[in-house]
């Protein structure tokens, strides 16, 4: 009777065991994924510095032939920029530790720069990544369950042009048909100027539009920015949802080879059942996964898509930056973008590692 009951304690034992090392095994994957974002930022940061340093220092790539030499050597000198580049380099890692990025030529903090025109392309990066998920999860699955045939190849063809067509390019077609021919949808910027001051004068603005306009309860408002996104928003969520509806066919055609999906089909479980419920879900973790990098995707093509549809955010802003040759702007937008991302990835990640455990070994 005692050995049954030592046999009973010891089965008993291996199961909180188990749920241990899954949490200890969560937890330090956690921690390995966030210590990581540390060398990304660095790296980042890193290149774009001696990159922007190629072509001298920043005052004289802006200001070079446009001022008499003892002034250019003066506005150097006050800049620091006659110093050693290494010297100039790790102080501006320390100020970037505190959270200063600098200023601009004209003297204007980056970081308000970045909290002026950041709200924007946050804004625009929301709204496309919904066009992408609108886009790629159910055309995925409608390419699943028709695999192979004509509407399966009409898909296939739509995604590889939606992520092969040039942003700006998708920009200016969709501009110059639903802008210009038809005049159904205004043509560039975020809301019309009336609406936009309305929303910039509110108290504690968020500086993003839809928010704020849903905060003050002005509809006429919100109507308005919505229907200044749909064009950027379609234009720069085309890239992306090529991307998921081929993500999501493929893994949803792999799902439904599975054992368990066999077993429900002949049980005679409907196809699209079988398509929508048992195999829709498990497709969506590799989606997950490759968001943050598809969120560095759409930050990187928000520069052109802002500049085609003058959306005034960081994107539009770091290409006046580029046309002014002002460095130390580009500099500060780019580290930020790299923060961004860096984080962006770190929250994938833990969405992926809490929805898949597999993920975290």
């Amino acid at each position: 009777m005692t050995a049954l009951i030592e046999t009973d304690v010891e089965v008993a034992q291996p199961g909180p065991t188990r749920a241990r090392s899954s949490s200890g095994g969560l937890g330090k994957y956690l921690l390995v994924r966030f210590l990581l974002i540390i060398p990304t930022i660095f790296i980042l940061v890193t290149m774009v510095f001696f990159l922007m340093r190629i072509t001298g220092d920043p005052v004289t790539a802006a200001l070079g032939g446009k001022l008499p030499p003892e002034q250019l050597q003066a506005k150097i000198h006050e800049a620091g920029y006659d110093r050693p580049v290494i010297v100039q380099y790790f102080e501006y890692l320390g100020q970037i530790a505190t959270g200063n990025f600098g200023h601009t030529l004209d003297n204007q903090p980056i970081n308000q720069v970045l909290l002026t025109y950041g709200s924007a392309t946050a804004e625009l990066a929301f709204f496309s990544l919904i066009v992408a998920l609108l886009i790629g999860i159910p055309l995925g699955l409608v390419a699943a369950k028709f695999r192979d045939r004509w509407p399966d190849a009409v898909l296939r063809i739509f995604a590889i042009l939606g992520y092969a067509t040039p942003v700006f390019f998708a920009g200016l077609l969709l501009k110059l048909i639903f802008s210009v021919w038809l005049g159904w949808l205004p043509v560039a910027g975020r809301a019309d100027t009336q609406n936009a001051l309305a929303l910039q004068q509110l108290a504690a603005p968020t500086g993003i539009y839809f928010l704020d306009a849903i905060r003050s309860g002005n509809m006429t408002a919100l109507g308005d920015v919505l229907l200044h996104a749909i064009l950027p928003a379609v234009a720069l969520g085309l890239l992306t949802g090529g991307i998921f509806l081929r993500l999501v066919r493929t893994n949803v055609i792999g799902t439904l080879g599975r054992d368990y999906v066999e077993a429900g089909r002949s049980r005679g479980v409907s196809e699209f059942r079988l398509v929508t419920k048992h195999a829709y879900k498990p497709a969506l973790i590799p989606i997950i996964t490759v968001m943050g990098l598809q969120i560095a995707m759409l930050l990187g093509g928000a520069v052109l898509t802002e500049t085609t549809f003058e959306w005034k955010g960081l994107g539009f802003q770091l290409a006046q930056y580029l046309g002014t040759r002002d460095f130390v702007a580009v500099q500060g937008i780019v580290a930020l973008l790299a923060v961004l991302v860096a984080v962006t990835n770190f929250i994938v990640d833990v969405i992926a590692a809490l929805i898949d455990p597999r993920v975290r070994y």
